[in-house]
């Protein structure tokens, strides 16, 4: 999943892409660097980000929703708001990717049952500008698991068919650097729940403070998009349905790695195993 940013103030690109046809020409090329969906948001949730008006949203990304469709390319639109999504998927996006998981607007699931959308419900405990003090937790794991399972639960009493539902961690979102990891390394927690995952690491501050240099410096965002495609890899070598990334080309050699990987593990049988030992 290629990100493709309308917004001025994002944390990963700094408003590059926020005119629509500079967004629909960096979404092409994202699409010719090997990504299979874009995902298309006007609205920043980058941390202490504060919301655009629901007009503002919908002059960001519907324009480029449609440019994209019509060259091709299958849409995600990443919003919160249940009228936006709505008229991205009458502009053609097959996905809503909801960093909210339904929380921030109570018609979201109705409208996803109606228009039959697929559907990412990531967990999220708060809007953006607050998010950094709700990050407390006992176990992440267990909660993070437990929390989109009642999102899931919601979901489907709302009319949402469960073949609609992805679920997606919230890396990043109400998440101290520390919480991310035990997320990334137990995945089977998640895929456990019986719906595909996404995974969202891309370029986020975790990455950055793991690189940061000598001097404690976080390594800048376009600096962490070779930790990304090695969190890409292990996530999909750990059964990760989709990666969403900002930079493609690092990310779909890296999941082709997994792939491989994980195909030459799944043929390997017992029977040769056990006699390879024996030899």
């Amino acid at each position: 999943m290629g990100v493709v940013n309308v917004t001025p103030d994002s944390f990963s690109d700094g408003g590059r892409w926020f005119e629509p046809e500079a967004a629909v020409e960096h979404g092409l090329r994202l699409l010719a660097e090997g990504a299979d969906l874009l995902d298309v948001g006007g609205e920043s949730t980058r941390p202490g980000a504060h919301r655009v008006s629901p007009d503002e949203e919908r002059r960001r990304v519907l324009p480029v929703v449609a440019d994209l469709v019509a060259a091709g390319a299958v849409v995600s639109v990443d919003t919160t708001r249940a009228a936006v999504a709505a008229e991205a998927v009458e502009a053609g996006a097959h996905v809503v990717n909801d960093v909210s998981g339904g929380l921030a607007d109570p018609e979201m699931y109705r409208t996803v049952a109606r228009t039959g959308a697929v559907y990412v419900a990531m967990h999220w405990r708060g809007p953006s500008d607050v998010m950094d003090g709700l990050a407390r937790y006992d176990d992440v794991v267990a909660q993070v698991r437990d929390e989109l399972a009642a999102r899931v639960a919601e979901a489907l009493g709302a009319g949402v068919a469960p073949e609609q539902l992805v679920l997606d961690p919230g890396l990043g979102f109400a998440k101290q650097g520390a919480d991310n990891w035990p997320l990334l390394a137990h995945l089977d927690a998640l895929t456990g729940l019986g719906r595909p995952v996404l995974v969202g690491a891309s370029r986020k501050r975790f990455l950055g403070h793991l690189l940061a240099d000598r001097d404690g410096v976080p390594a800048p965002p376009e600096g962490r998009d070779r930790a990304t495609a090695a969190v890409s890899a292990l996530a999909a070598a750990a059964g990760a349905w989709c990666v969403r990334v900002h930079d493609v080309p690092g990310s779909a050699d890296a999941v082709r790695v997994a792939a491989a990987w994980r195909a030459a593990r799944d043929v390997t049988t017992h029977g040769e195993t056990s006699g390879a030992h024996h030899a």
